[in-house]
C-alpha cells in the first residue's frame, strides 16, 4: 500500500516516521524539504509538490495547521488522487470544511475521512496517540492498518465530520477545565495555602482520582439524577462557601459564580434533593436536546478502555 504523507511539522514528522516503521512505503511532502531528512533516511521518497505526493497513493495522510491549509491541499489532491484511493486528514479541522471536501472528492470516487489525533508531540513520537475517525466505515476498516501504525487508540466515531467534532469537544473542554482549575487554585493560594501542598492535596480528592471525562458516565450521560449520589442543595452550599471566600479575599471567580448561578436556578426548579449534577440539565434544555445513554453501554466503554 503506497502512502502519501503531507505535512511534516511538530506532529506530522513523528507520525510519518511511525508509519515508515510500521512497514509502509511513504512519499512525503512539506513546505520545507529539510523537514523530510529523517524520513528520506528511513526510506521515504520526496515529492516536490502536493500533487506528486498524492498522485500514486492508495492512502494520503495530511497533518496540517488548520482548515485553510487543508482546503489548499485539497485543491491540489482533487486533481490527482485516483478513484478508489482514500484521504485521511489528521489535522484539527472544521467539521464543515471536511464535510465539504468529502462531498467534492466523492464525485471523483475518492473517500475522505477525518481522523484528528490527540496525544501531543510526545504521543506522536511514541505512537501513543488517539485517532478519532469519521467517514465511511468500510473504508476505515479497509485502511485501518495504516492508522494502527501511528496510534494505539484508533476509534471509529461516526459519519464524516464526527472525528473533528470529537476533537473540538475534547480540546475546548480541556482548556475550559484548566481555566476553572486556575480560577479556584488562585483562590486557594490567595487564601493562604502554599501552591504545592494545595495541588498535592486536591489531586488526591474524588475529582483527582478519576479521569475527568469518566465522571460524565455516572449521571450526565445516563440522564439519571435520582436518587442522588450527592444532593444538589449540598453542592450549592459548597460552591456558595467557595464564592463567598473569593469575595472576602478579592479573587475574581467568573466561572465559579456562573456555576453558582446555574445551581441556584436549578434549586428554584425544586431540584434540591436531586443529584448535584442535575443543574447540568439546564444546558441540555438551552441546547434543545436530551442526553440519555443506557448504563450498560457506558460500562462497556469503560471496560473496553480500561
Amino acid at each position: 500500500m503506497n502512502v502519501g504523507f503531507i505535512g511534516l511539522g511538530t506532529m506530522g514528522a513523528s507520525i510519518a516516521l511511525n508509519a515508515i516503521k510500521g512497514g509502509f512505503t511513504l512519499t512525503v511532502h512539506d513546505l520545507r524539504k529539510a523537514a523530510a531528512e529523517p524520513h528520506l533516511k528511513a526510506g521515504a521518497t520526496w515529492a516536490d509538490t502536493v500533487e506528486d505526493a498524492g498522485r500514486d497513493a492508495d492512502v494520503v495522510l495530511t497533518s496540517l495547521p488548520g482548515p485553510k491549509e487543508v482546503k489548499a491541499v485539497g485543491e491540489s489532491l482533487i486533481k490527482v488522487m485516483k478513484p478508489g484511493s482514500v484521504w485521511f486528514d489528521l489535522s484539527t479541522n472544521s467539521p464543515t470544511v471536511v464535510r465539504e471536501l468529502h462531498a467534492r472528492f466523492a464525485a471523483k470516487q475518492v473517500s475522505v475521512l477525518d481522523a484528528p489525533v490527540s496525544g501531543g508531540p510526545a504521543g506522536a513520537k511514541s505512537g501513543k496517540l488517539a485517532l478519532w475517525v469519521g467517514g465511511d466505515r468500510a473504508e476505515f476498516e479497509r485502511c485501518r492498518k495504516v492508522l494502527d501504525a501511528v496510534g494505539d487508540q484508533v476509534i471509529y466515531i461516526g459519519l464524516i465530520g464526527a472525528g473533528s467534532v470529537a476533537k473540538l469537544v475534547h480540546n475546548c473542554a480541556g482548556y475550559a477545565m484548566q481555566l476553572a482549575l486556575a480560577e479556584l487554585f488562585t483562590m486557594g493560594v490567595k487564601a493562604g495555602v502554599d501552591p504545592l501542598p494545595l495541588w498535592a492535596a486536591i489531586r488526591q480528592g474524588s475529582l483527582g482520582r478519576k479521569r475527568s471525562f469518566d465522571r460524565m458516565g455516572d449521571q450526565f450521560l445516563q440522564g439519571k439524577f435520582d436518587p442522588p449520589a450527592f444532593a444538589l442543595e449540598l453542592a450549592h452550599k459548597d460552591v456558595t462557601l467557595a464564592t463567598e471566600l473569593a469575595r472576602e479575599i478579592g479573587v475574581p471567580m467568573r466561572l465559579a459564580n456562573m456555576t453558582h448561578a446555574e445551581m441556584t436556578d436549578a434549586l428554584n426548579r425544586g431540584w434540591q434533593k436531586r443529584d448535584s449534577r442535575s443543574f447540568l440539565i439546564l444546558q441540555q434544555e438551552r441546547a434543545g436536546l436530551k442526553i440519555k445513554v443506557p448504563a450498560e453501554d457506558i460500562e462497556a466503554v469503560l471496560k473496553r478502555d480500561g
